[in-house]
């Protein structure tokens, strides 16, 4: 399957306005839920997954990025064919733009730098029962959290994410500890099934060591954890970071 870098302009309001009249998150605007339906009814299904919005503070205008299989002028037909006027308000579909991202990008031992925003949760294999809390098996659950409950506070939030990312990066690629770090970290509503989740929401800026080129370029065209179809999972990447 071929890989693109996929580069859209997106109006902020517009899609506030879109998702409000579509009662898309009932009273809770959820902007990985909007855009998830907007990206689905532009290009299809999970074409533009996994993506990442870009904005620069009290701004309006955005960039949407996403990996997907198909070039820049592939989507902008199939977007002029189809799209409602209250989409195009949101999406500059004439200024979509494109780069491949063919696998032979990539070489063993290759370093490169990378910005990150996932939701690092775990699925529990077992129930989990603590005096303060209570999970069943399979409940989604905050990483940081289930291993605090589980052992206590033995490892900062830091620690545990960058091991929860080491493991979902391997075998394709391996973390350089040195050099990454959690960014950013919140507690993060969203809007599931019609029901309201809370959740880690982090960023973390880091190096990695290509191992693999093939499943390297596997990876990226998948994302990383849950939640990839909401804003979630993509590697954008940049230059090696510096060691803290």
């Amino acid at each position: 399957m071929s890989l693109h870098l996929i580069e859209v302009p997106l109006h902020l309001p517009d899609l506030h306005g879109w998702a409000g009249k579509r009662g898309f998150g009932k009273g809770l605007f959820d902007e990985g839920l909007a855009l998830h339906h907007l990206l689905t009814e532009v290009f299809g299904p999970a074409l533009l997954h996994p993506f990442r919005l870009m904005v620069a503070p009290r701004a309006t205008q955005a960039t949407l990025y996403a990996y997907g299989p198909q070039p820049a002028e592939t989507l902008m037909d199939t977007a002029q064919s189809v799209t409602l006027p209250s989409e195009r308000a949101i999406l500059d579909v004439g200024r979509i733009r494109s780069l491949p991202r063919p696998v032979e990008t990539w070489h063993a031992g290759q370093q490169l730098g990378f910005d990150l925003h996932v939701r690092p949760v775990v699925r529990l294999a077992s129930a989990l029962t603590t005096e303060s809390a209570a999970f069943a098996k399979g409940a989604e659950v905050d990483a940081f959290l289930a291993e605090t409950l589980r052992n206590g506070h033995a490892r900062t939030r830091e620690e545990v994410y960058l091991d929860w990312l080491a493991k979902r990066l391997s075998p394709a690629a391996e973390l350089e500890p040195d050099t990454s770090r959690l960014h950013k970290f919140q507690r993060q509503v969203v809007m599931r099934g019609g029901r309201r989740i809370d959740g880690p929401d982090a960023t973390i800026l880091g190096t990695l060591t290509v191992k693999d080129p093939q499943a390297f370029a596997d990876l990226l065209a998948r994302g990383i954890g849950r939640h990839r179809a909401y804003g979630y999972g993509m590697l954008l990447l940049r230059p090696p970071q510096r060691r803290r």
